[in-house]
Formats: structure tokens, C-alpha cells, sequence
């Protein structure tokens, strides 16, 4: 919860120098200085791996993937710690049942919404598959296909770790106030976190306007498991086995860039309003659709583990470790 500014009953003017950078209440930084301190870790930590030359340059983005998610998983625990003065719980990361059983329907999830995202397009006659087994050049599928589904698995872990339980909790325990109740912070917040979600791969190949809203509007079915349950897990499993079936098991584009990969060789034929063409699902109507199930059915899921359905305001709260 936010203090309020020095009074009048304190003529201490060192607080009032303090006030905008820390909260004496929470006894740490404020959130906007936390996020600060975050983003400057991770690029100092990114610059110095490009200065000693340990971070790939060009080349395939997969190859890019085991840097970041060491730079950016460590930093996040590392602010977690020092400048947020939580723990694991917070970020959503503590093992339990729970955490297992809501991981493994999120993998079933996604992996079941890309289905009938690609089903329902070759039912359609707007995906073609054109080639079983994609490859680069000579190389084995299985052991490429095992090299891309490493990838993808740490995208899944980092990205939500970095955008929903870091950004996204910070956020809303920044917003928290007497003028803004935990409940309203937090619904701030995941607008802002998946709007900068859906602005973080505006810069994509392939991307639209269309795609950029849409990618944030996926933000905030990624956000949903971890705002109904304080867990990160089913956001995790989700993303990571959204974009394994799209792209390593259909070969369709995943944001805008098709994996070297794939099970499948697709080949999308259908109006681009609907396909997402070379953006992919998630740049068209099949992806909005998907993602509107997707809602549907983790809020179903929640209701039947827990009983309720509601949104878990400790995340919005300074709760010590």
C-alpha cells in the first residue's frame, strides 16, 4: 500500500526528498524505481555478454533464447529479492499440487486451442500442408525439433515470469492506494502489462496494427490464470505450448517469424483477416477466437479447482518474504 506525502506534523525535510523514491511504510523502493533498477540490471548484464562476446549476434533468434532467459530469470529473482523484498510466492513460482495440476492443464490448453485454431483452417481450405518433418538443411528432425522445443519452453518461463510476475505485480503494487483499491490495481496493471506485451513484438516481421492488439489482448489471457490464482503456472504452460503447436507442430507463424523447425510444412491460403497470414493466428480473427476460449475455459478451470472465481489481491500487496 502507497504512504501518503510527509504532513504538516513533520518538518523533517529529508523525508520529503525521500518520498518520491522511497516508501517508508513498505520500507523499500517505489515500484516505479524497483522496475528502474530491473530494466537497468538487464542491460548491463545483456551488455556485458555482447561486450565479452558469450551473446550470439544475428543468426536464428532461437540462438538467442539461453542468454536471455539466465539474464532475465536472474534478474528478476535478484529484484525480487533485494528491491521488492518478496519471495517466490509472489512471482508465482512456489511448487505445490496446485502448481503442477494448474501447469499441466495449461500445456493441454494451448496445445488444444492451437489445434482448433489449425483444425478448423484446414477445414476451411485456408491452410495447406505442404511437407512432413521440416528441417534445416541435412540436419535430424529430432534432434532439431528437441533444440526448438528447449527454445520455446525458456520463452515460455521468461516471458512470463518477466511480464506477469514481475512487471505486472509491481504495477499493481504501485497503483495500490487508499484511492485504489488491490482489486482495481490489479486490473490497471494487467491492461498496462499486456499493452506493453502486445508493444514488445510491434516490431516483429510481419506485424500490423491488427496483430499488436491482438498480442496484447493474448497478454491478458496470459495474465488471467496468475490474477485468479496467484500462480504463474497455467500462464506458463499455456505459452509455451501455444507457440509449440503453432510453430514446431504446424509450421505456422509464430509473431510474425516461422520456425527452421517444424512437423509440419503449412501453407496459409485463406483471407489474411482470418488466418493472421504471415503473422500468424494471432494477427487474425482465428486467434481472437482462440483466445476468447481460452478465457472461457481457464476461468472454468479456476472455478472447478478452487471453487470461486475471483481475482487474488495479495498480488497487489507488500507482503514481506
Amino acid at each position: 500500500m502507497a504512504d501518503d506525502p510527509p504532513g504538516t506534523r513533520t518538518t523533517n525535510w529529508i523525508a520529503w526528498l525521500l518520498w518520491p523514491f522511497w516508501n517508508a511504510g513498505e520500507r523499500r523502493l517505489r515500484a516505479a524505481w524497483r522496475l528502474a533498477g530491473f530494466i537497468v540490471l538487464v542491460a548491463l548484464a545483456s551488455g556485458a555478454l555482447r561486450a565479452m562476446r558469450l551473446a550470439p549476434e544475428g543468426g536464428s533468434p532461437i540462438d538467442a533464447v539461453p542468454w536471455r532467459f539466465v539474464i532475465q530469470v536472474s534478474a528478476v529473482l535478484l529484484c525480487t529479492r533485494l528491491l521488492d523484498r518478496q519471495g517466490l510466492a509472489a512471482l508465482g513460482l512456489q511448487p505445490s499440487r496446485a502448481w503442477l495440476a494448474d501447469f499441466g492443464f495449461g500445456l493441454l490448453l494451448g496445445a488444444l486451442l492451437m489445434s482448433g485454431i489449425f483444425g478448423l483452417q484446414w477445414a476451411a481450405g485456408y491452410v495447406i500442408v505442404t511437407e512432413l518433418l521440416e528441417t534445416p538443411g541435412d540436419a535430424g528432425f529430432a534432434a532439431a525439433f528437441l533444440r526448438v522445443l528447449g527454445a520455446l519452453v525458456a520463452v515460455g518461463f521468461y516471458e512470463e515470469i518477466v511480464t506477469r510476475g514481475y512487471l505486472m505485480r509491481n504495477l499493481a503494487q504501485g497503483f495500490a492506494s487508499r484511492w485504489l483499491r488491490p482489486s482495481s490495481a490489479l486490473v490497471v496493471a494487467c491492461a498496462l502489462s499486456s499493452g506493453l506485451f502486445g508493444l514488445g513484438h510491434a516490431n516483429n516481421p510481419n506485424a500490423t496494427l491488427v496483430s499488436t492488439i491482438n498480442v496484447a489482448l493474448a497478454g491478458g489471457l496470459l495474465a488471467l490464470p496468475y490474477l485468479l490464482t496467484g500462480r504463474l503456472a497455467l500462464s506458463i504452460g499455456l505459452h509455451i505450448t501455444w507457440n509449440l503447436f503453432q510453430g514446431a507442430v504446424f509450421g505456422l507463424p509464430v509473431s510474425g517469424m516461422t520456425l527452421s523447425t517444424s512437423a509440419l510444412a503449412a501453407r496459409q491460403v485463406g483471407p489474411p483477416a482470418v488466418t493472421g497470414g504471415a503473422f500468424g493466428p494471432e494477427g487474425g480473427l482465428s486467434g481472437l477466437a482462440a483466445m476468447a476460449a481460452g478465457v472461457l475455459l481457464v476461468t472454468l478451470w479456476t472455478r472447478h479447482r478452487s471453487g470461486r472465481v475471483a481475482l487474488h489481491t495479495p498480488l497487489a500487496e507488500a507482503r514481506r518474504a
